[in-house]
C-alpha cells in the first residue's frame, strides 16, 4: 500500500525516530506562497529543526571500545543479523545449533562462542510442540541436559502478532515491539532470534519504504538494549548462488539493513565430485557463505555443516516410531592438496610429461578418454577423488605448471593438442 509523504513522516515519527528516510517517490516540489509582484514571501514561519547531535572529533582521544562479538562473526550486539537460504535447506536447523552454542557457552557449531549469551527464540512459523522437537534433536545428539539452558534460553512461539503493521493506511509499531522491549529488559537478553523476518510483520515485502521502516526498527531495538538481533529470511525462488547478496525475497531494504548477512546453500553436484560425496547424499550438506559482512573481514573459505537425522524416542501405541527430527553438526570437506608431497606430485608431472606409451599426449578435456590425466594424478595421490585429482590440473594449468602444446598424433594421423610440463614451475 502507497502512502503519502505526510503518512511516511509520521509513522516514522511515531516510531520513535528523530529522522525521516525519504519515501519512496519524492512529493512533488511546493513553492512558497509569491507576493503580488512576483517574488517569494520570506516571513513564514519555517519549523525549527531538531538537534543534529553533532560532535567534534578532535574533541575525542581515546579509542572506542571493541565491536562486542556473540558467535564468531555470526552475532554482535547492536548489529542486525540474518541467514538467507531457500526452504528445506537446513536453516532453522543451523540457527537453532547457533542460539544453543550461545546458551550453553560451548562451540558446538565450531565457532567461535565469545561469550555466554541469554537468547531469547521467537517461531512465528512453529508452534511450542515442534520448536520442542527441534530442540531435543539437537539436545540429544550434541549431549545438552535441560540444566545446561535453564536460565540461558528462553522461547516463543507467538502467532498473529506483528513487530511492524499496517493501520489506516500507515506505517505502525506492532505490539510484539514493546513485548520484546519488556521481555528482553526482565530477562536479560543479549541475542533474540527471530525467525522468520516475513513473518514479522504484516507491511508490503516488496517495498522498500515498507521494508526500511521495520528494518530500522529492529535496528534501534538493537542498539536500544545494546543486543544482537537476528532475522533468518528465505530466498526468492530460482537457482541460489552461494554467498548472493541478493538471494533474500523482497524488497532490497531488508537486506541492506543488516550488517551480518549469510547465505546458507546445498552442496553443488561439482562440489560432490570434487569432495568425493555419493550424488544421492549430497543433499544433506550445506555451506554458510558471506555475503554482506561489512563489519568484519572476510572469511574466505566457506563453513560446512552436515544435515543429520536423531530419533526422538517418543513413540506411542500409536505411532511406535516416533519423530525423526534433523540438527547439524560441523563438517570439514577433505582439503585437496593436505598431505600430498612434492614428491608425488612431481612423479604425476614426469608422466604427464612422458605422454602415454603409444605416442599420444594426455589432456585435461571432459571427453579424451584413454588420453585423460585425472587416472595419472590418482595413480600417485590414491587417497583423492577424481575431482580432487580434476582441481588439480585445474590448478597447474592456471598456474602454467602444464599447458596444451599442439603435437602430431601418430594414433589419430591429425594434429592435436596434449599436455606439457613446464619445468620451471614444478613444486619443490
Amino acid at each position: 500500500m502507497l502512502m503519502s509523504p505526510e503518512q511516511v513522516r509520521q509513522a516514522y515519527a511515531d516510531a520513535g525516530f528523530v529522522d525521516e528516510p525519504p519515501p519512496d517517490e519524492a512529493p512533488p516540489h511546493e513553492s512558497y506562497p509569491a507576493a503580488a509582484d512576483g517574488e517569494p514571501l520570506v516571513d513564514i514561519e519555517q519549523p525549527r529543526p531538531a538537534a543534529l547531535g553533532e560532535w567534534d572529533a578532535g574533541d575525542f582521544t581515546d579509542m572506542p571500545k571493541p565491536r562486542e562479538w556473540l558467535l564468531g562473526n555470526q552475532f554482535c550486539r547492536g548489529f542486525l543479523s540474518g541467514l538467507l537460504a531457500p526452504g528445506a535447506t537446513g536453516k532453522t536447523a543451523l540457527r537453532t545449533l547457533q542460539y544453543l552454542a550461545l546458551a550453553t557457552g560451548r562451540p558446538l557449531t565450531g565457532q567461535h562462542v565469545f561469550k555466554r549469551c541469554r537468547v531469547l527464540l521467537l517461531s512465528l512459523e512453529d508452534d511450542d510442540n515442534e520448536l520442542r522437537r527441534r530442540l531435543a534433536a539437537a539436545r540429544i545428539h550434541h549431549r545438552i541436559s535441560p540444566d545446561d539452558l535453564k536460565g540461558w534460553l528462553f522461547c516463543a512461539t507467538p502467532k498473529g502478532i506483528r513487530f511492524a503493521d499496517m493501520k489506516d493506511g500507515g506505517m505502525v509499531c506492532g505490539p510484539l515491539e514493546a513485548m520484546l522491549r519488556q521481555v528482553i529488559a526482565e530477562r536479560q537478553i543479549d541475542l533474540v532470534g527471530l525467525d522468520p523476518f516475513v513473518k514479522l510483520h504484516g507491511m508490503d515485502e516488496n517495498s522498500n519504504t515498507a521494508m526500511n521502516f521495520v528494518s530500522e526498527l529492529l535496528v534501534k531495538l538493537a542498539i536500544d538494549l545494546n543486543i544482537a538481533v537476528d532475522v533468518p529470511h528465505h530466498t526468492k525462488k530460482g537457482l541460489q548462488t552461494a554467498g548472493d547478496a541478493d538471494a533474500g525475497r523482497g524488497a532490497s531494504a531488508a537486506r541492506d539493513a543488516g550488517r551480518l548477512m549469510y547465505t546458507l546453500t546445498r552442496m553443488a553436484d561439482s562440489e560432490g565430485e570434487t569432495f568425493g560425496i555419493p550424488a544421492e547424499e549430497r543433499r544433506l550438506f550445506v555451506r554458510l557463505d558471506s555475503s554482506k559482512v561489512n563489519i568484519a573481514p572476510p572469511s574466505g573459505e566457506a563453513t560446512w555443516f552436515k544435515l543429520i537425522g536423531v530419533p526422538l524416542e517418543n513413540g506411542t501405541p500409536d505411532y511406535p516410531q516416533g519423530d525423526e527430527v534433523q540438527t547439524v553438526i560441523p563438517w570439514h570437506p577433505p582439503k585437496t592438496w593436505d598431505g600430498i608431497s612434492a614428491a608425488q606430485l612431481n612423479a604425476a608431472l614426469d608422466e604427464i610429461e612422458a605422454g602415454l606409451p603409444n605416442g599420444q599426449r594426455y589432456s585435461t578435456a571432459p571427453r579424451a578418454g584413454d588420453r585423460s590425466a585425472w587416472p595419472v594424478v590418482q595413480k600417485h595421490c590414491p587417497d583423492r577423488t577424481e575431482g580432487q585429482c580434476r582441481a588439480i590440473l585445474s590448478t597447474w594449468t592456471k598456474n602454467g605448471v602444464i599447458y596444451a602444446e599442439e603435437y602430431d598424433d601418430a594414433v589419430e594421423r591429425k594434429p592435436r593438442k596434449g599436455l606439457r610440463v613446464c619445468h620451471g614451475k614444478r613444486p619443490s
